[in-house]
């Protein structure tokens, strides 16, 4: 595989053939943008219908992280980019919150996917939908929150290297001598994943500098922010609300589940036994068959 491909879509054949999925044809993908008041947000929009689901994904991600689910679900679709990561554009304060996080990507769903039956977020997306679905209720009729809850950040900050995954990768170097260097280092980090699955998201989460180093797509997280008063937000949504737990995870907690039933009347539980923090990655099948379930 070419790590200097210059089609963003050119990987999705092999991808689907990885799953098991036998597609006569590839849904039509096609990069999106919407400007805001503090840059622009990008996003991937899938089909040629109206997006049926939404998907943030988790930080030091992209959209793409969101390709095995949305082939395998097969229904229209909206991956965006969070500020600051993929192809959206960076903050000069470094503030990745879900507060402008969400203010950034309602614009971007008012404009692709008004209707959207449901919005999925996983880790710090997972957070923006919280924050979105309070703040623009409207965008959000049904909310997935994949592997989170506002205590998330506390817990990752008492984890272990080998606990965080490659979500421990964001603290790590910047820049790399190679595109291999990053492939080896990512690989360390989830050893559980398949070569290939690795180098796509490597591919679509870096880029070549002038100079002929590689850097990750994303900007750092320069903003620290309470993230536990988003379980006030929670408690304002009066959507269903589903979460989906990586069963070999610790990002939540038993504890942090009750909290969440007590703040979400008939919250729905999911648990995804094998996986890691990044569902979508680990168990992509097995998350869309929940998702199949919410639409």
């Amino acid at each position: 595989m070419d790590s200097h491909i210059t089609d963003e879509f050119a990987l999705l054949p092999e991808n689907a053939a990885e799953l098991g999925l036998e597609l006569p044809t590839l849904p039509p993908a096609q990069r999106v943008r919407t400007d805001h008041d503090d840059g622009h947000v990008s996003g991937i929009k899938w089909g040629d219908e109206p997006p049926r689901a939404v998907f943030l994904h988790g930080g030091a991600q992209n959209a793409h992280t969101w390709d095995s689910v949305i082939l395998a679900l097969g229904v229209p679709a909206l991956a965006v980019d969070l500020p600051g990561h993929g192809h959206s554009s960076w903050r000069d304060d470094g503030d990745y919150s879900p507060w402008p996080n969400a203010d950034a990507v309602a614009v971007a769903i008012r404009q692709w996917a008004p209707d959207a039956e449901v919005v999925v977020g996983m880790s710090l997306g997972g957070l923006t939908t919280i924050r979105l679905a309070a703040v623009a209720p409207e965008l959000v009729r049904r909310t997935v929150l994949v592997d989170v809850t506002p205590a998330s950040i506390q817990r990752h900050q008492a984890m272990t290297q080998e606990q965080r995954g490659t979500v421990a990768l964001a603290a790590g170097p910047a820049a790399f001598d190679t595109f291999d260097e990053i492939v080896a280092l990512t690989a360390a980090a989830a050893p559980h994943r398949s070569a290939s699955s690795i180098r796509r998201g490597v591919i679509h989460n870096t880029r070549q500098r002038d100079d002929g180093r590689w850097e990750w797509r994303y900007d750092r997280m320069r903003v620290l922010r309470d993230f536990a008063l988003l379980w006030d937000d929670l408690a304002r949504i009066d959507v269903p609300v589903a979460l989906v737990r990586g069963g070999a995870s610790v990002f939540v907690a038993d504890e942090d589940v009750e909290e969440a039933r007590r703040r979400v009347s008939g919250l729905d539980v999911h648990v995804v036994p094998g996986s890691g923090h990044s569902v979508q990655s680990d168990a992509p099948l097995e998350l869309t068959e929940i998702l199949r379930v919410h639409l």
